[in-house]
């Protein structure tokens, strides 16, 4: 059983809170096995909370300008990015700023939920010039990695928020691991290994809760492999030339084929569409369809089996 230890600490506002730690004794060997295990784990499978959507009130899309703002609505967004929250969030929250202007939009102007703080209120937004009220509203919610805003703005869609501009979503609060490793000679013929981690995260997470989080995940991914009984005996599985239709195949047309023209006008001609309409038919119905010839029928069977694994009777 080996022993974790933390090294040192050490906390700064631009670069974040870092921290080293030793895992020994190890069996050699394993050293490179865990390190690289654990900081795939801490980059990206660490959860994290962040803005997925902005509304702006009379902001129909992000390349608006907004009159009496310093900056454009694009800029605005990029601002928004790089607002870094903790806290517990269980489900999507809304989080609101109603700001009088003239003056400068910092995060401390949001107001936020009580599961929620800011790691930096004094955060940069925008500046507005003139005496009106910026009113917006950011979607929050958590994560693990990074979500391109066209995937997140099917989210947006599910959560019933209409009006947000998505954004692209960084949920990761790991900012760097690196890890090495080191031998250990306690026997003239023994040798054991001792891991040395450095993770540094961006203040919203602490690099023990992130390591304790990582080592949580893989220890419940290894947990569930279960092998089968040793003492039974495993039958091959017969397979059947009849494939029944599915809703993948549904969605496939004919034409991720690439069949001649003639063979894929003679199935449009019968109103085949789809894979799973295709797979309907056996070969001898194909031959019964119009102009349709035994090489044309050779070559559905043949493309079927070498792109998608599908046998016609």
């Amino acid at each position: 059983m080996f022993q974790v230890k933390c090294l040192e600490s050490n906390a700064k506002k631009i670069s974040g809170l870092s921290s080293k730690f030793c895992l020994e004794p190890l069996p050699k060997g394993q050293g490179i096995t865990i390190g690289n295990a654990l900081r795939r784990t801490l980059l990206s499978a660490i959860p994290g909370v962040a803005i997925i959507g902005v509304r702006i009130l009379n902001v129909n899309h992000e390349f608006s300008v907004i009159s009496g703002v310093k900056e454009d609505v694009l800029m605005i967004l990029l601002n928004l990015k790089l607002l870094k929250f903790k806290g517990n969030l269980e489900e999507q929250t809304i989080i609101r700023l109603n700001f009088q202007g003239p003056g400068i939009i910092t995060a401390g102007d949001l107001e936020l939920n009580q599961n929620l703080t800011l790691v930096d209120p004094q955060q940069y937004i925008a500046t507005v010039t003139e005496p009106i009220i910026l009113e917006m509203e950011l979607l929050v919610d958590k994560g693990e990695g990074y979500a391109l805003r066209l995937l997140e703005s099917e989210k947006l869609l599910s959560s019933n928020s209409r009006g947000f501009l998505p954004l692209d979503s960084v949920f990761i609060p790991v900012t760097n691991v690196n890890f090495f490793v080191e031998t250990l000679r306690e026997q003239a013929t023994y040798e054991t290994e001792r891991l040395i981690l450095e993770i540094t995260t961006d203040h919203t997470i602490t690099p023990e809760d992130a390591l304790t989080i990582a080592a949580s995940k893989l220890g419940a991914i290894f947990n569930s492999i279960k092998l089968t009984d040793i003492g039974e005996t495993i039958q091959p599985i017969e397979m059947t030339p009849i494939i029944e239709t599915n809703a993948a195949f549904d969605k496939i047309l004919i034409e991720e084929l690439e069949l001649s023209v003639r063979a894929y006008n003679c199935l449009k001609r019968a109103n085949i569409h789809t894979l799973g309409e295709l797979s309907k038919h056996s070969k001898e119905n194909l031959l019964e369809f119009k102009n349709f010839g035994q090489k044309s029928a050779d070559e559905v069977c043949d493309t079927l089996q070498k792109r998608f694994n599908l046998n016609l009777l």
